[in-house]
């Protein structure tokens, strides 16, 4: 793999961005009821990009390889987005990603980062270092809970 490059997400990309978190979260199976319920759900927001807390993953030759986005709403850290285009998952982009935004929570001054993961997300969350704290129900499907996740910053 190429050199990747972290920047900040653009305003013209958040579409893009978004479609590109669809299509990872596509990756684990799910059938097109799911997706089209989640889809929506998936969106690299304009307030995150304005705030400085959408963060692109990028190869040398100009392809988007991820995008990770911190909820600039939250009271506490929270880890909104983290997705990686289906052709470079297992290349390390996600781990980069992560560790950027440990960093981005660690300047606004906190000391856990949360988040809310894909039960088939969840396994790699846990090796970079972080710990299932509780089941949480989830916003778009009743009865279905989902890991989560605290990573102490």
């Amino acid at each position: 793999m190429s050199e990747v490059q972290l920047r900040p997400a653009r305003l013209d990309e958040a579409d893009s961005l978004s479609e590109l978190c669809a299509r990872s979260k596509a990756v684990w199976g799910y059938d097109e009821a799911f997706m089209k319920a989640v889809t929506p759900h998936l969106r690299v927001r304009e307030e995150a990009i304005r705030a400085g807390f959408a963060t692109v993953a990028e190869s040398d030759q100009g392809e988007v390889l991820g995008v990770c986005q911190i909820d600039p709403g939250s009271e506490h850290g929270t880890l909104d987005l983290l997705f990686i285009s289906p052709t470079a998952i297992g290349l390390g982009v996600g781990k980069l990603l992560f560790e950027h935004a440990k960093d981005l929570l660690r300047a606004r001054g906190e000391t856990v980062m949360t988040i809310l993961s894909d039960p088939y997300a969840e396994q790699a969350y846990l090796h970079m270092g972080a710990k299932r704290v509780a089941m949480r129900p989830s916003d778009v499907f009743e009865g279905r809970e989902l890991p989560w996740l605290e990573v102490e910053l």
